[in-house]
């Protein structure tokens, strides 16, 4: 069964909506320049509303280590997800205590070349945008990934509404998919009526 991210957590409404929804992962997002950033302190205040089987996870773009594990012990994550330029060495080293997700921009494929460098617990293939480190609502071309052998456990993202969702999941077969602005109202805000449709046809297409 495919599984679900819906990132760009902002509020306890949302954040519950999607949990009754069945997802499996929530991300919040604690990269200052967002227009989906949180902080620990907001984090930790949705979670506490969350059940504990949904994925927790912190979304950060070259932080310090140091802010890093900061962060996920104030807020209560139990996954880390990588959107910068971190080395194969950085994501190791929080491997013993946190599911780690590496995230890369895609153009082409030549830019799959350095993912299975990475000893992470799964690959975020997101599209690339010069402006922007994620949520563009862009998709890239999934064909890039064709005959290319991937060693992790794939989460694929980059512009996935309700409408494309199937389609993806044919072509790519993901272990997951992340959402983010497919299912918004505006940056932040979640559509419910959105998020009901992308999980049916995740469903559907399971």
């Amino acid at each position: 069964m495919t599984r679900i991210k819906i990132c760009g957590i902002t509020n306890k409404i949302d954040a519950v909506n999607a949990a009754e929804l069945g997802v499996d992962m929530l991300g919040f997002v604690f990269y200052k320049k967002s227009r989906r950033y949180v902080s620990a302190a907001m984090a930790e205040d949705i979670i506490n509303e969350l059940p504990p089987r949904i994925g927790k996870v912190g979304v950060f773009v070259d932080e310090t280590r140091e802010s890093v594990i900061k962060a996920a012990e104030d807020a209560g994550l139990n996954m880390l997800q990588f959107h910068g330029d971190e080395t194969p060495e950085y994501c190791r080293y929080f491997k013993n205590r946190f599911k780690v997700i590496k995230a890369f921009r895609l153009k082409s494929k030549s830019d799959l070349k350095a993912i299975n460098d990475y000893d992470a617990d799964f690959y975020l293939l997101d599209a690339y945008k010069s402006d922007s480190i994620g949520g563009t609502g862009e998709t890239f071309d999934w064909k890039i990934l064709k005959d290319f052998e991937i060693l992790r456990p794939v989460i694929l993202s980059g512009g996935l509404t309700p409408v494309n969702i199937s389609a993806a999941i044919k072509e790519v077969a993901p272990c997951a998919v992340d959402v983010s602005t497919g299912v918004e109202a505006s940056p932040g805000k979640k559509d419910l009526t959105l998020m009901k449709k992308f999980v049916e046809n995740v469903r559907r297409s399971d």
